[in-house]
């Protein structure tokens, strides 16, 4: 049984674990002179039904496919880091006095601010903080800033469950933003201090929305349109069992034209291109109010980039498209390239970005 659960702590382990709503993807990374190697992965699809409306719903067969995935690699590490969505998460910057110790700042966050800030009991809720840097604020007193965390109790019960079930001990829990942030470290790095960037994980079951300023997650938001809605409007469309929509999806490439947006999405000649545009457009129209209030929180805040991982990542184009609807660069996510990881298999590009936060799980401590 875990006794010490928490969305920061550090690890000496090596495995990560990512539960996405259609599959389990496990990677064992290690670090040597050369860099960062592989030492195993495994993506295998769940059965239907297990993952349902954005939570796990049958824990004892996503814990086989667990098993399995150990055993077919011969996997022996038992430890284990794991995410939940950005949407499971209450992620909430908060400013106390500077001059707490470290036992008052932390009984004031768990046992005072925590409450104030969740719309679920205390008492059902985990929680955990980081504090980060001091500042001086507009009245001219000094304060700390933290980065508080938490999600009801039946989440992460049941991920415990799930990992106790597959023989593993589930040691950090952490949000997948925070792990797509690990990934990216390199990448962040080489912006100026108080530019932002926008990251979009497009999942199956719906979009994440964090936008990071150097390096703490300042907004975050789930949109209820991923790949899943995207193949149903596919289908639907087309006249053809939903359960083709994820074979129409595949491969498919996003117009581009001048004016393919509005001309396409009354295009009764070419139903799939109007469907998938206009599900793209209802996209970034929320991505778009999503970076505007973020804007409106302040004087001189900008957005310097988007950067672009998931499985929606993978659909061709899709970075081109949102770069012009939202009017800022926006870059695919390749955590082959940006963590240089040598021998890793052929990996499709348009795979690549599907990839981002198993592999930052699997960075911490490597």
């Amino acid at each position: 049984m875990v006794t010490s659960l928490n969305f920061f702590s550090k690890t000496s382990q090596r495995l990560g674990v990512e539960l996405t709503p259609e599959r389990v993807n496990i990677v064992q990374l290690e670090q040597n002179k050369k860099g960062i190697k592989v030492d195993a992965f495994i993506s295998l699809p769940l059965p239907e039904g297990a993952y349902q409306d954005g939570r796990i719903a049958d824990p004892d067969a996503i814990a086989d496919v667990i098993r399995q995935g150990l055993e077919s690699k011969k996997i022996k590490a038992r430890k284990v880091v794991s995410a939940i969505p950005v949407g499971e998460a209450v992620i909430r910057l908060i400013r106390l006095p500077a001059e707490l110790d470290d036992f008052e700042l932390r009984d004031m966050v768990l046992n005072q601010e925590a409450a104030l800030y969740l719309p679920f009991s205390r008492e059902d809720a985990d929680v955990d903080f980081q504090k980060l840097d001091t500042e001086i604020d507009e009245d001219g007193i000094e304060r700390v800033e933290v980065l508080l965390v938490a999600t009801p109790k039946d989440i992460t019960d049941t991920y415990l469950n799930v990992f106790e079930q597959a023989g593993l001990q589930l040691k950090v829990l952490e949000v997948s933003s925070f792990a797509l942030l690990r990934t990216l470290r390199n990448q962040l790095l080489q912006f100026a201090t108080g530019e932002a960037v926008a990251l979009v994980n497009i999942d199956c079951d719906g979009s994440e929305i964090s936008i990071v300023l150097d390096g703490v997650p300042q907004f975050n938001r789930k949109i209820p349109i991923g790949t899943l809605q995207l193949q149903s409007a596919l289908s639907r469309a087309m006249n053809l069992p939903s359960s083709m929509g994820a074979d129409l999806l595949q491969g498919m490439s996003v117009p581009l034209t001048v004016g393919a947006t509005e001309t396409m999405a009354g295009d009764t000649t070419n139903p799939s291109a109007a469907a998938i545009l206009r599900m793209l457009g209802d996209l970034s129209d929320e991505l778009r109010r999503s970076i505007d209030f973020y804007l409106n929180q302040g004087d001189n805040l900008e957005i310097s980039q988007v950067f672009l991982s998931g499985v929606g990542a993978g659909i061709g184009q899709i970075d081109e498209f949102l770069s012009m609807r939202l009017g800022y660069p926006a870059i695919l996510i390749d955590p082959i390239e940006n963590l240089n990881i040598q021998s890793f298999g052929d990996i499709p590009a348009a795979q690549r970005p599907a990839l981002g936060i198993v592999m930052g799980l699997g960075l911490r401590e490597v």
